[in-house]
């Protein structure tokens, strides 16, 4: 009887602190997680920009790809990032390092609009 008992209690004690070793570990890769840099796509297709409104954490860095059959810009209304001419399935990328809203347009096509927050 007494083995049981004992047994019982190494095992206990075992998966509690495997169980926290565990948890140890998921905080671990969560934070590892945090650090790494986001990247987010946006698609040009359809003389549209989507999605239209994009919210993102600051150190995003944020893609364009042209996926229409003719050729787009992705330009900052602000002068913060300018795209060359992207032909289909070209891409554009730019990493947001500051907070804020970045409205963006396409210069060929002036009435195509977005924008980008950063929080």
């Amino acid at each position: 009887m007494m083995r049981r008992s004992v047994s019982k209690a190494v095992l206990t004690v075992g998966l509690a602190f495997g169980i926290g070793a565990l948890g140890a570990r998921q905080d671990y890769f969560a934070a590892n997680a945090q650090q790494k840099p986001e990247i987010t796509e946006i698609k040009i297709d359809n003389f549209s920009f989507g999605p239209a409104m994009l919210t993102v954490s600051v150190g995003t860095t944020v893609t364009w790809t042209n996926r229409d059959d003719i050729p787009h810009t992705v330009v900052s209304t602000d002068g913060v990032f300018k795209s060359k001419v992207l032909d289909t399935d070209e891409k554009f990328s730019f990493t947001f390092s500051k907070a804020g809203t970045y409205p963006y347009f396409c210069s060929i096509h002036p009435k195509m609009t977005a924008k980008v927050i950063v929080q």
